[in-house]
């Protein structure tokens, strides 16, 4: 009996299997994945008109409100049209002399040509000096010239009379287009002084169709393209969703201003900072009901890949990348002990990945020992 015993308890210490590690596990499901990037963006009009004045002047009146819609021709301020009208009578009046010096001249070179003509009959019959001659054909040359000169000065004053009725033109401000004032910046009765820059009146926006300027960042420009789906919501309205295509991605960061004039980072203690780089990918969205706002912040989706009942695992279970492009994974045997397998996947959306290869839906991996919190994994497409 003692010997009996003794051999149980032998083989109870060399024989016995191991416990089972304590894992954590996950099964290998079908399902549905969709990578994206995820980004901010500014909504703006696809179309913002600055209204300004040409001219300088008092704004005598101002027919407009914020929020007013508006149509192209529609007035939208007066300015003191006194001073143009004067500077177009000034430059009528300066072509009105000049055409009647014009008229002058002409009369004195008829004149003058009359006389030429005579003296060189005379001179063909011997009948009067040369020197007279020559004199009646300089006098002729003379005028001809001075009509020429008074030509262009004509031609000169009628483009300063054409200039200042233009002016003239320019105290009335009209719309340019079909739209909405979201702003008004000049006030009734405010003075203008368009010598240097033209002033902004009003800021005219087409509502209708707006463009959103989405950030993305450089780790995932590269995989951002014109005619990707792309979508929405605001902060405002989180369950609303809008839906669009990618237009267009600019080539370059807006950032590229600032480095361009030295500003390459923030500069403290003698060392710069780098900023971070992002680019925008613009499209546009419709908004016949008026419900999104310039500047709202939007919240963006960009659609890269979306697979459908594909073989899907969590990312947490992936370890390390060989050259080949394979992961390493661990899955739970018949027995339920962990084996290394090498698999390769597809496309990610952060939480789960899909296997193209090494693993069955149903077979468990492991995510992580159970005491221990699961590691996150950088995937390389």
């Amino acid at each position: 009996m003692t010997l009996l015993v003794l051999g149980v308890a032998l083989w109870a210490v060399f024989f016995r299997e191991p416990p089972k590690p304590d894992l954590a596990t996950a099964a290998v499901t079908v399902g549905d994945i969709d990578q994206t990037v995820l980004a901010t963006g500014k909504l703006r009009p696809k179309e913002l008109v600055n209204v300004g004045a040409q001219v300088s002047g008092q704004v005598k009146r101002l027919y407009v409100t914020l929020g007013q819609h508006v149509r192209a021709g529609d007035l939208i301020a007066d300015i003191d049209p006194r001073p143009q009208e004067l500077a177009l009578r000034s430059a009528e009046a300066a072509e009105e002399t000049l055409r009647a010096q014009r008229s002058g001249r002409e009369a004195a070179m008829e004149q003058a040509d009359l006389a030429f003509r005579r003296q060189q009959t005379m001179l063909a019959a011997d009948a009067t000096a040369r020197a007279d001659f020559e004199a009646a054909r300089a006098s002729l040359r003379s005028l001809r010239s001075e009509l020429r000169s008074l030509d262009a000065q004509l031609v000169q004053a009628r483009t300063q009379v054409d200039t200042a009725r233009i002016n003239l033109g320019f105290t009335r401000i009209t719309a340019p287009m079909d739209g909405v004032v979201v702003a008004v910046v000049t006030k009734q009765g405010q003075t203008l002084n368009a010598f240097q820059t033209a002033p902004t009146i009003v800021m005219l926006a087409r509502l209708d169709v707006m463009t959103v300027r989405a950030e993305i960042s450089e780790a995932d420009i590269q995989k951002v393209r014109p005619g990707q789906p792309v979508w929405f919501t605001t902060i405002g309205d989180p369950d609303r969703r809008y839906v669009a295509r990618i237009a267009q991605v600019e080539p370059a960061p807006e950032s590229i201003s600032a480095d361009q004039s030295g500003g390459q980072g923030t500069s403290q203690g003698g060392t710069s900072t780098p900023a971070a780089v992002y680019y925008n990918a613009l499209f546009d969205v419709p908004n016949a009901d008026g419900h999104l706002r310039p500047s709202m912040t939007a919240q963006v989706t960009v659609m890269l890949a979306r697979m459908r009942r594909a073989v899907i695992m969590p990312v947490a279970a992936l370890q390390q990348r060989d050259r080949m492009g394979r992961y390493s994974v661990r899955v739970l045997d018949a027995r339920g002990r962990p084996v290394e397998r090498k698999i390769r996947i597809g496309i990610s959306d952060g939480n789960n990945v899909v296997v193209l290869a090494g693993l069955t839906p149903r077979e468990k991996v492991v995510i992580a020992e159970a005491a221990a919190a699961p590691a996150s994994t950088s995937l390389d497409y």
